[in-house]
């Protein structure tokens, strides 16, 4: 049940968030849009709360209990990054606002965007260590925890490895790569209406001109 509690908790995460957007960009229902979005972290809740029940009703701590701690980990250090990406792309398409940037190519642009990086796996990946550690407190000592600690080591790992990145970013920086004026294909799949009507009117009048 925890594992298809996590799976629906991942689908009702991105349905909120497309419905959120629709309303806040399409239907101009601002105020219903941030209910809607802050409807989010109740799904976080809820698989806390059914994980917690499900250990105090005496099920022995396994993988699952690991996996749901892990995913509101990182759902809470995630989200908001995710939900203000999404929101930036959504009000490029449909609301005129400005294109949300791309990682830069090199530099130390490049750095500080890998460090923070970084640093949001970091603070997801602390807040599932934190979480593992009060299942293995709430649990006690007579119970079987190893699947839990096992699920902390591999947070360490996490941690480690993206710190590592960065690093490498920062003793080798790699040198920007010149500008490209062809679009990319999420561009030209987000690219807005408006847009796309003014270069196809402004290729015609080229042609009517020939």
């Amino acid at each position: 049940m925890i594992v298809t509690l996590v799976i629906a908790c991942e689908v009702g995460f991105w349905i909120l968030l497309a419905v959120g957007l629709a309303l806040r960009y399409l239907a101009k229902m601002r105020r219903t849009s941030v209910a809607v979005l802050l409807c989010e972290p109740l799904l976080e809740v809820v698989l806390l709360v059914v994980s917690a029940l499900d250990l105090k009703n005496g099920a022995q701590p396994d993988w699952k209990h690991g996996l749901a701690a892990v995913y509101i980990g990182f759902s809470a250090g995630m989200g908001p990054y995710l939900v203000s990406r999404a929101d930036a792309w959504v009000a490029y398409r449909f609301a005129g606002g400005p294109r949300p940037a791309k990682a830069p190519s090199g530099g130390s642009a490049r750095t500080v965007y890998e460090w923070r990086t970084a640093g949001r796996f970091t603070v997801a990946a602390l807040l599932a260590i934190g979480l593992l550690q009060a299942a293995i407190w709430y649990v006690g000592g007579d119970g079987g925890t190893d699947s839990l600690r096992m699920w902390q080591q591999r947070m360490v790992w996490v941690i480690g490895i993206n710190v590592i990145i960065a690093l490498s970013y920062t003793l080798f920086p790699k040198k920007a790569a010149p500008h490209s004026s062809r679009p990319s294909l999420l561009d030209r799949l987000l690219k807005p209406a408006s847009d796309r009507a003014g270069a196809d009117t402004a290729k015609d009048r080229t042609l009517t001109r020939r």
